[in-house]
C-alpha cells in the first residue's frame, strides 16, 4: 500500500479507537454511579491489577507489554477521573520522586494535591480531603522512611497499594546552550551523584534546595543555574536534560506505599503490612516472630522505631508474603496477636514487582507525524 493508503487506514482506526474509549468511559460512569450508592471504593487495586493482566495476556505485539501498560493507565486515569472521588495527596512540591510514582499509579487525569511533609498527606487522607496518599516508605540504598513509619502509629489508614519507581538523576536547566555556573538540588541526590559530580563538575558551586522540585523551579527561573531532579521535574518546569542518569548507583529504586481508608481484597499475590510492639521479657522479640516460622511465612522487611511513649519501648514494623485472609498468614497473625502489648495489621495489598513501575508515557514511532 502507499503511504497515503496506511494514513487513511490509520486515521478510520484512529475513529473507531475514539468511539470504543468513550464506550468504556460511559461503562466507567455507571460503575462510578453505583460506586456513589455504596458499592464500593473507587480505586480497587484488586480490579487494577486483573484489567492490565487481562489486557496484557491478549497482546501479540508489535507494541510491548510496558508501552501498553502505560496507554491503558492513561486510558483507566480519564474513567477514574469521571467516577469522581479520585482526588491523590503526595509529597510535594510538583516534580518530586513521590510525584512520579503517583503519576505511575494513577496517571495524569486524577486530581492531584501536593502535601508540604510525609505527615500532611497522612492527615489529607484521614480528613477525607483526599481518597489516597502516596508516601516513601523505603530505598534500595537509604533503608527505611522514619517519617512515613512514624505517621502508621497516628492514624489507622490501611496500605492499599505498593509501587516501585527507579531513582534516576538528570541535570536540567533551561535550555542545551546554558553555561552552568552553579547546581541545585536536595543534599540526599548531592550524596548520590557525588561521584559525577567530582570528576564532571569539580568546581561548579552546589546549593542544597530542600527538594529537587525546588532546585528545577531555580533552574527555571535563575539563568545560569541547573538542577539535579527526575524526568518529571524537567517537564512540569520546562527544563531541558543536558545529562541523563547521573546518579552513581544505576540500581537505586524506591517503593511507595499508596494510602486509603479501607483494606483491599485477596488477590492470590498479595503482600500485608502490620506493626505490633512486645512485652518487656527475655525473648520476647523471638517469641513474636516464631508463629512466621512455624506457617513457613516468608518475611521480607522488619523494622524498629522508638514507640515515642516511654524510654526504650519499641515498635516493629514488618512486611510479609500474603493476605491476611489466607489461612497461614491468619493463623500467624491470630498468634502473634495474642502475646503482644499492641498489634495492628496495616494492610493487605497486591504486591508489586520490585521491578519499577512503567511510567506513563506517549508511545511515538520513528516519524512523530504518522503515530
Amino acid at each position: 500500500m502507499s503511504l497515503d493508503e496506511l494514513r487513511k487506514q490509520i486515521d478510520a482506526t484512529d475513529a473507531e479507537l475514539v468511539r470504543l474509549v468513550n464506550e468504556r468511559a460511559r461503562l466507567a460512569v455507571e460503575i462510578g454511579k453505583l460506586k456513589r450508592s455504596g458499592a464500593g471504593p473507587v480505586y480497587v487495586p484488586s480490579r487494577e491489577r486483573a484489567v492490565y493482566e487481562r489486557v496484557l495476556g491478549r497482546n501479540a505485539g508489535p507494541l510491548s507489554d510496558a508501552s501498553l501498560q502505560a496507554i491503558w493507565r492513561e486510558i483507566m486515569s480519564a474513567s477514574l477521573a469521571l467516577e469522581e472521588g479520585a482526588r491523590v495527596s503526595y509529597l510535594g512540591p510538583p516534580g518530586t520522586f513521590t510525584h512520579k510514582a503517583a503519576i505511575s499509579k494513577f496517571g495524569r487525569s486524577v486530581e492531584y494535591r501536593s502535601a508540604a511533609t510525609v505527615r500532611d498527606v497522612f492527615l489529607e487522607v484521614a480528613r477525607g480531603h483526599a481518597d489516597h496518599g502516596i508516601v516513601p516508605i523505603e530505598n534500595s540504598t537509604e533503608g527505611g522512611v522514619n517519617q512515613t513509619i512514624d505517621c502508621f502509629m497516628e492514624t489507622s489508614l490501611k496500605v492499599c497499594s505498593e509501587i516501585y519507581v527507579s531513582v534516576h538523576h538528570h541535570l536540567l536547566a533551561k535550555s542545551r546552550e546554558t553555561k552552568v555556573k552553579k547546581i541545585c538540588s536536595h543534599p540526599q541526590v548531592f550524596g548520590q551523584c557525588r561521584e559525577h559530580l567530582s570528576v564532571e563538575w569539580p568546581e561548579i558551586h552546589l546549593v542544597e534546595t530542600p527538594s529537587t522540585a525546588a532546585a528545577a523551579e531555580m533552574a527555571a527561573r535563575e539563568e545560569g543555574t541547573a538542577a539535579i531532579g527526575s524526568d518529571v521535574a524537567a517537564e512540569i518546569y520546562g527544563l531541558e536534560v543536558l545529562e541523563s542518569a547521573i546518579e552513581d548507583n544505576p540500581d537505586n529504586v524506591t517503593r511507595f506505599f499508596v494510602l486509603g481508608r479501607t483494606p483491599g481484597v485477596r488477590t492470590g499475590r498479595d503482600k500485608t503490612s502490620l506493626m505490633f510492639s512486645i512485652r518487656d521479657e527475655v525473648g520476647a522479640l523471638y517469641t513474636m516472630l516464631e508463629p512466621f516460622r512455624e506457617n513457613r511465612l516468608n518475611l521480607t522487611r522488619i523494622e524498629s522505631r522508638p514507640s515515642k511513649r516511654r524510654a526504650w519501648d519499641y515498635v516493629f514494623f514488618v512486611d510479609l508474603e500474603g493476605h491476611s485472609l489466607d489461612e497461614p498468614v491468619r493463623t500467624a497473625l491470630d498468634a502473634l496477636a495474642s502475646r503482644c502489648k499492641m498489634f495492628e495489621i496495616l494492610g493487605s495489598y497486591p504486591a508489586a514487582s520490585r521491578e519499577p513501575t512503567p511510567e506513563a508515557r506517549a508511545v511515538l514511532g520513528e516519524d512523530e507525524g504518522d503515530a
